[in-house]
């Protein structure tokens, strides 16, 4: 497919992509047509807000009648079988407290995790993530149906308001504020994806699309990951990006559009030690998500011990 350049001249109706506001290398790794690209100040705060606290399991569950309700914002990670999402997970949340495998499908629960840190009400954490079970090659039918219960029924226990310092939430409430999507940089959206992102669109549900593996464009044929190659090599994660861009816009579906950025991450590769490509801009997406960005507001105490790229990783053996 020819690559798709959104310049004014050609597509007066579309924005082009946004680079970030600093020269750093993350900026080639997000694409934004609605929003803007974070800060390094940003990153760093999102980073921090990841890595202050272990995250903690909170629950796993087969089924969505199963699905303890809880009052933090919640957001949800779903993906083909082998796209590489617990993997993601594990980077996102500084631990590898998700079980990852070779082999397509091993997540087969839904697993609800705690991140941020204990917060003012005595939750265990100021954000829930969860983990749902892949779909597509080896994975199971009735997962599909059950992350469609999960996706509608949710979304519908809406928080009141946000209370006055900034991140609490009445209590007993929850709501789903985004899905994200992750879809395989290298073999782009497949008819399951875009089954996903329809059904997501006309439920309503707020969406973005994530590019996984990204190190194997980048940095093909497992070379050394160096900010030449990164550069080099960004047009064609542009190009796939503006593809899939093409695609999402081309849907004949009603309901709201997937969020107007596209961001990519690489669970391997780094320019910098202990920071995985990607993977600070997706922080900032998730805290963004959930209305928890407030970077003037939220002040983090952290140590730098947790993150310690050295230090000890403890696994769970519930997920």
């Amino acid at each position: 497919m020819t690559a798709l350049r959104y310049t004014a001249a050609a597509h007066p109706a579309r924005k082009s992509f946004r680079l970030g506001p600093d020269s750093n290398h993350e900026s080639l790794l997000s694409f934004h047509w609605d929003t803007l690209s974070p800060t390094p100040k940003q990153r760093r705060y999102a980073e921090q807000f990841f890595l202050r606290q272990q995250p903690k399991i909170l629950f796993s569950s087969p089924t969505f009648r199963d699905v303890q309700r809880g009052n933090t914002p919640e957001v949800t990670f779903l993906g083909r079988s082998n796209v590489g999402k617990s993997s993601l997970l594990n980077k996102l949340m500084g631990r590898n407290i998700c079980h990852t495998s070779r082999n397509p499908g091993r997540t087969k629960t839904m697993n609800f995790f705690a991140v941020g840190g204990e917060d003012e009400q005595g939750n265990p954490g100021r954000l829930t993530v969860l983990d749902m079970p892949g779909y597509g090659h080896k994975s199971r039918a009735e997962w599909g149906e059950e992350i469609m219960k999960y996706l509608v029924g949710r979304k519908q226990y809406v928080f009141c308001q946000i209370l006055p310092h900034g991140s609490e939430f009445d209590q007993g409430t929850i709501r789903l504020t985004r899905a994200f999507v992750l879809v395989d940089s290298m073999h782009g959206l497949k008819r399951s994806d875009e089954a996903l992102l329809q059904a997501l669109r006309e439920n309503a549900i707020s969406h973005q699309v994530v590019l996984s593996k990204v190190d194997r464009m980048l940095f093909p044929n497992n070379r050394k990951p160096s900010a030449h190659l990164l550069s080099r090599n960004a047009p064609k994660l542009q190009e796939g990006a503006e593809s899939i861009r093409a695609r999402l816009d081309a849907m004949d579906v009603e309901g709201p559009k997937a969020l107007g950025e596209i961001l990519a991450c690489s669970t391997t590769a780094s320019l910098e030690k202990g920071k995985c490509l990607g993977i600070n801009n997706l922080r900032w997406s998730v805290l963004a998500a959930t209305g928890l960005n407030d970077v003037r507001r939220n002040t983090l105490s952290y140590d730098n011990s947790i993150a310690h790229p050295s230090a000890p990783e403890p696994r769970t053996t519930n997920a």
